[in-house]
């Protein structure tokens, strides 16, 4: 989890405020609502927007704070 320093700077090691980290996931189901499951890597499977991107089961999409900012050809 991230926390904040008394002038206000991130002290984690990942802020999703202020992170340009994009990280590649697999598509492996669309939901309603512009939501996908995606293969978040470790066996975990997590729930992003996949709302502003043309997603399919199979794509791999750029990630960034739960939101798929782009489809990687």
């Amino acid at each position: 989890m991230t926390s904040y320093s008394a002038d206000g700077h991130c002290t984690g090691d990942h802020c999703v405020t202020c992170s340009d980290e994009a990280v590649p996931v697999e598509v492996l189901r669309l939901r309603g609502g512009g939501l996908a499951d995606v293969d978040a890597g470790g066996g975990r499977v997590e729930q992003v927007s996949v709302a502003l991107v043309d997603a399919a089961v199979g794509d791999t999409v750029l990630v960034h704070a739960k939101e798929a900012i782009g489809v990687m050809t």
